[in-house]
């Protein structure tokens, strides 16, 4: 019998209606996948503020929305919300399930993808290189606000082995989430490359909101049907690790063989070396089949051992970068935001404040396609300039913002417009860093532990 997974999220910030539809569908497991590289630089600065927080803020609606369903047996939740702070989100989920007047939902909580207290013990033991650099560990720029490893599906199996109806984790790679459930259900071994990567090829599909059901299609996106009703996608797995990519009924999107070859290649280095925690999946040898009515079949997944490492992520402070949004209409509206740029710049040197670094791009001319669009002659109607700095210190990124204001009378002619962030409040920067680390150094620090509330 096929396990039924629904994909409820794909990000921080997305909409908790998604879930409804789900449930009305009926899915045996609610994946909710939160997380980011940005997400983690967002919780962190969350945790400044707060340390009470570090996960993602919108987790409760999630769970208001889901926990009435779990309750009843019908589903169970499975999400990476905890971000930095998984144990703060465990909290806040049976926080969740009190106000609902829930009881009998047991939460477990993954830990040991942190490794920010270990970093030096991990670097005596291995060497840590940036993982696009190769700069080696001595160079980074300490002290680390985090450092998180991305775990497999391997101790959430262990949470679903234990009961657990709502499973909340930290830094787990996103397919990593559907994943689970496929080996807790189906007694997948983790050593069954095949299945194992045919569910981790699930979790990719299922794991971006609606693109597998027609959102964010880069072919025919106008024949979508009810764009505004577009719903989450929905796998039912077989033991074998076949699948069936569908939606909730009478929903608008689409399942098709385009939508879901789509998903199968975004965020995709390499398509026959995917690389997981738990597997090197080969999408290539998928094979797809349209069966009509928004279903389509997957087959023929193959995979090969995972590798012996965790990609890990590590992050430290940056600086402090501002940034002026400034709009330019015809005539010469590129000309006049190009000149703009180049007198702000200099006023900024004649104002004696050192900038790091500098970036300027011309929306409207080649900020989004740059050189991947073809050149043209004709005059664009109007053109945003974007200009943003990178400073040593808070006050002086400030200062560098003013030096922009003057120009509204006092730079190139008319149809300038907008002033952005220009005089706003500077933002912390923090830089990432990625590496990798032997899984023999996390997994034994890897714990999970249940709660039931009461």
């Amino acid at each position: 019998m096929g396990v039924r997974i629904g994909g409820g999220q794909g990000f921080y910030g997305d909409t908790p209606r998604s879930v409804a539809g789900l449930l009305d569908a009926g899915v045996d497991y609610l994946c909710l996948e939160a997380l980011a590289e940005l997400t983690l630089a967002i919780l962190q600065k969350d945790r400044q503020r707060d340390e009470t927080r570090g996960y993602t803020r919108d987790l409760p609606a999630y769970l208001a929305a889901a926990l009435p369903a779990v309750a009843a047996g019908k589903t169970k939740v499975i999400t990476n919300a905890g971000g930095i702070n998984p144990t703060a989100a465990a909290r806040a989920a049976i926080d969740t399930a009190h106000r609902l007047g829930l009881s009998g939902i047991t939460v477990a909580t993954v830990l040991g993808d942190d490794l920010t207290g270990r970093l030096d013990a991990i670097a005596g033991q291995a060497e840590l290189r940036h993982l696009e650099s190769g700069a080696p560990f001595a160079d980074f720029p300490a002290p680390a606000l985090f450092a998180s490893a991305y775990l497999g599906a391997r101790p959430i199996v262990d949470a679903l082995a234990a009961g657990a109806d709502v499973v909340v984790t930290g830094r787990v790679a996103d397919a990593a989430l559907f994943l689970a459930p496929l080996v807790h259900e189906h007694g997948w071994s983790f050593d069954d490359w095949d299945r194992l990567a045919a569910g981790t090829l699930v979790g990719h599909l299922l794991e971006c909101s609606g693109q597998s059901a027609g959102g964010n299609l880069s072919r025919d996106w106008w024949t979508i049907p009810r764009p505004w009703d577009l719903p989450y996608p929905i796998a039912e797995v077989d033991g074998d690790g076949s699948a069936l990519i569908t939606k909730p009924p009478d929903s608008g999107g689409r399942v098709s063989f385009d939508t879901v070859r789509h998903q199968l290649l975004y965020e995709v280095h390499d398509p026959a070396a995917y690389l997981s925690p738990d597997v090197v999946a080969d999408f290539t040898s998928a094979h797809f089949v349209d069966e009509g009515d928004d279903r389509v079949r997957v087959t023929d997944v193959r995979g090969g051992p995972a590798t012996a490492t965790y990609k890990a992520l590590l992050c430290h402070h940056a600086g402090w970068a501002g940034e002026a949004r400034i709009a330019f209409s015809w005539p010469e509206a590129a000309e006049k935001a190009t000149a703009t740029a180049a007198i702000f710049a200099e006023r900024v040197r004649g104002a004696g404040l050192p900038v790091d670094e500098w970036h300027f791009e011309l929306w409207g001319v080649d900020a989004l396609g740059g050189p991947t669009v073809p050149a043209t002659t004709a005059e664009v109607p109007e053109v945003m300039l974007r200009a943003a700095w990178r400073c040593a210190d808070a006050r002086t990124a400030s200062l560098v913002g003013r030096e922009m204001i003057p120009l509204t009378l006092s730079g190139p002619p008319a149809g300038m417009t907008g002033m952005g962030r220009g005089a706003g409040a500077p933002s912390e920067l923090l830089g990432l860093w990625p590496t990798l680390v032997d899984k023999a150094l996390i997994d034994p620090h890897v714990t999970v532990t249940l709660e039931e509330v009461r």
